[in-house]
């Protein structure tokens, strides 16, 4: 019973900082676009019919049922076309769309405050409201980062062993147990134990676990002294590594594959030893790194989204399991979170800091998500700005007049496609976490 309550309160805790994450997303658009003079409507957190309102001047704030984002509705996000009707007559679907698009636009602007337009601002000002959303996800991830890092700390490696394996198996062996032909292991031939912790190898000074498999990679049946420290005493011993098929890992700890996919292996020292994990609080220079690294994990999983969701849907229909470093919805994000809060084999400052590191890594993935340069997310906002403030560039060196705003209303049909489209991959993901989870346990 205990352990469904705190699932549960992962979960909330989850969910409650995925709203003011995107309350705090939409103040990001917000500030700016009042300090810009912009009028705004409506400051919304969810989509579909609303739960509860409220107004104050002449914002509508509230909540609705869907919590899968938010909006503010600002005046004037379309411009009108010189010369034609905010309506005309038309049979055409997508023109329809394009026309009703433009009307509740206009609908938009009060009388009286033409000036007060989004589409009035240069496009400095209006890429700096359309930025501030994602910002917000960044600073929130910062922060959320250097608590964890700074205030709780992070498990690390340290020199004194944790682990002293009995036998040594090739990476490719499927074997959970010894065998009597498997060779005794180095480590556990020398009488090493664990706790004890490791001074020197091979005459050299051990400071961080890194040394020591840097000496003993390269040191393949060469005998290595090395000195230890067990219950206080300094304790002499030799051992000599043997050569051994290991997987070839990558700064990120995950194995390398070759072109073909294959997995890539390499024949290294060994001895059969893994270290004890301590945690270690971070200097704050590590914050930005982390994040940075963030970043470019998500970004990349972003470039490859239409491969992933193909694995994502082969996994959910079919035998394949899910890649633990691929796309998830909300829902698996809660799954994940209950799985951390009811975790009882670890204390519970470690369960309050993973989960901050779940919600750092949330605001990460919205921050790098709302950058796509496709409309309605912010990054195609940006990029229409910037196109347009490109045409007006070019329009000038060639002595040409200023041809006025975009008609960003004729990409009403493109937004609907790429809502739909997302809409779809959203369903499909949430699909996945619920007939084939991903679990980090």
């Amino acid at each position: 019973m205990e352990s469904v309550l705190l699932f549960i309160v992962g979960v909330l805790v989850v969910a409650v900082g995925l709203v003011v994450s995107i309350a705090l997303h939409e103040l990001g658009h917000f500030a700016p676009a009042k300090l810009f003079g912009v009028r705004v409507g409506q400051f919304m957190i969810g989509f579909g019919p609303t739960i509860v309102s409220w107004r104050r001047g002449e914002t509508e704030y509230g909540f609705k049922w869907i919590p899968l984002g938010g909006y503010i509705s600002m005046s004037g996000m379309y411009p009108p076309v010189a010369g034609r009707a905010a309506r005309t007559a038309s049979t055409g679907f997508f023109e329809t769309l394009v026309q009703d698009a433009r009307s509740a636009s206009a609908d938009t602007i009060a009388v009286g405050e033409d000036h007060r337009a989004f589409y009035r601002l240069p496009v400095w000002k209006r890429v700096i409201v359309m930025l501030g959303g994602p910002v917000m996800n960044l600073v929130i991830a910062v922060v959320l980062y250097a608590v964890v890092l700074m205030g709780f700390g992070i498990a690390v490696p340290s020199t004194t062993l944790g682990t002293v394996y009995e036998c040594v198996q090739p990476a490719t062996s499927e074997a959970q147990e010894c065998s009597p032909d498997d060779p005794l292991a180095p480590g556990a031939a020398a009488g090493l134990q664990p706790g004890d912790r490791i001074l020197a190898i091979d005459g050299q000074a051990v400071t961080a676990w890194e040394d020591i498999p840097a000496v003993v990679r390269e040191s393949a049946g060469e005998p290595l002294s090395v000195t230890i420290e067990r219950d206080g005493e300094q304790v002499e011993t030799t051992l000599t590594p043997l050569l051994t098929e290991r997987y070839v890992v990558n700064d990120r700890g995950e194995i390398a594959e070759g072109p073909n996919g294959e997995q890539l292996t390499e024949r290294v020292g060994f001895i059969g030893i893994a270290p004890a994990y301590e945690t270690v609080q971070q200097p704050v220079t590590e914050v930005l790194p982390a994040v940075g690294d963030n970043v470019v994990r998500v970004t990349e999983i972003i470039i490859a989204l239409p491969q992933r969701m193909v694995e994502v849907a082969q996994a959910a229909f079919g035998t394949e399991e899910r890649d633990p470093n691929g796309p998830i919805s909300v829902v698996g994000v809660g799954r994940i979170a209950g799985e951390i809060a009811a975790l009882d084999t670890i204390p519970i400052v470690d369960r309050v800091s993973s989960l901050l590191g779940l919600l750092a890594g949330l605001n990460v993935a919205l921050f790098v998500f709302n950058l796509i340069p496709l409309l309605p997310l912010d990054g195609g906002h940006i990029a229409v700005a910037l196109i347009e403030a490109l045409r007006r560039r070019f329009a000038a060196l060639v002595g040409k007049p200023d041809s006025g705003p975009l008609d960003t209303a004729k990409l009403v049909p493109f937004t609907l496609a790429v809502v739909m489209v997302l809409g779809v991959m959203s369903l499909l993901l949430i699909y996945a976490d619920i007939v084939k989870p991903i679990s980090l346990f």
